[in-house]
């Protein structure tokens, strides 16, 4: 049994969102030029660096049966970021446009340095984005953030993970007890008048219309001021395994699936994070991949202004295939 499995509270077998599929094969995402069969690997330029996402921390609350990024109450793989180096990602973020300034982990209310972080960004005119499962270390924090959406209304977004409208399936991702204080934790924000989403993820062969239809039944039963039918509201992500196989992009892909590289995250965001032993903070390309050197692009926000190749796993189902963005 793996040291997750074994943590309090952690999920006792699979997670109910498993993808199903062969297991990748190991020629596929192994150049950043070019795919397993020869054909140019897409890639995508940073139009304007809309979002800059701020990774707290790896270290959470919860241990999760499937987290993108390996989060737990023991994983430190991703410090906690300090406000003194979060400012200059600020100063210079700030130079540059960017609209909003994304919180995420981990949890990012377990991180010491959050709390001045949230109030620079705000203070700055920034909007702001925190991700967080609202459960105890967001809730020893009610003062502060009442104070907050006093000054700054609706700059300040929560965006609360509840990964599906039953408990049953929501604890067999996050673990037992889990439910219940995330969603007392909804409720708060939402009596206050936050502005507030939900994350949520859908089960294999479980349709959108359907999941909405029932989550909007769970908001309506509970009083959440939340739509469920606006998708920056109710934000239904695609799953992830970087394990199993999934198509590669190319650059001819565009034109097959009538997308754009503006479409893609890469081409508006980017992501600081401090990896444990190194000095200094990085810009990753994406929230998704922050444990990958590859994908590691500088440590500021100018150096990390160039293309991405779409050399992930991820790349192909969450973003270019699954339509899915982090951003607000």
């Amino acid at each position: 049994m793996s040291k997750q499995a074994r943590m309090r509270n952690a999920p006792a077998g699979p997670s109910p969102f498993a993808v199903a599929g062969d297991l990748l094969p190991a020629e596929k995402f192994s150049d950043p030029q070019w795919t397993a069969k020869g054909e140019p690997r897409a890639s995508v330029p940073l139009t304007k660096l809309d979002t800059l996402w701020l990774n707290t921390g790896t270290l959470c609350n919860l241990a999760c049966a499937t987290c993108y990024i390996e989060s737990s109450p023991t994983n430190d793989a991703l410090i906690y970021l300090a406000a003194s180096d979060a400012t200059r990602f600020l100063d210079e973020a700030e130079a540059m446009g960017t609209r909003e300034i994304g919180f995420t982990g981990g949890e990012p209310f377990m991180n010491p340095d959050f709390p001045a972080m949230l109030e620079d960004s705000l203070a700055r005119g920034f909007e702001v984005l925190i991700l967080t499962n609202a459960m105890r270390p967001m809730r020893r924090h009610e003062a502060l953030l009442l104070k907050l959406r006093e000054a700054y209304g609706d700059k300040l977004t929560l965006r609360v993970s509840l990964d599906h409208h039953s408990r049953t399936v929501h604890e067999g991702e996050r673990g037992a007890n889990s439910w219940a204080p995330a969603m007392a934790g909804l409720e708060w924000l939402s009596a206050y008048g936050f502005s507030i989403a939900v994350a949520g993820r859908l089960l294999p062969l479980e349709g959108e219309q359907d999941a909405r239809i029932a989550y909007a039944r769970l908001f309506e039963a509970e009083g959440i001021a939340i739509d469920a039918y606006d998708p920056a509201r109710l934000v239904l992500f695609p799953e992830m395994d970087e394990d199993k196989d999934i198509a590669e992009i190319t650059t001819a892909c565009w034109d097959i699936l009538g997308k754009s590289p503006s479409d893609i995250m890469c081409a508006t965001s980017r992501m600081v994070v401090h990896r444990k032993g190194e000095d200094a903070p990085q810009v990753a390309a994406c929230t998704l991949i922050p444990h990958h050197p590859e994908f590691l692009l500088g440590e500021t926000l100018a150096e990390a202004s160039c293309d991405v190749a779409l050399n992930h796993p991820h790349c192909a189902r969450f973003c270019v295939l699954g339509g899915a963005s982090c951003s607000a």
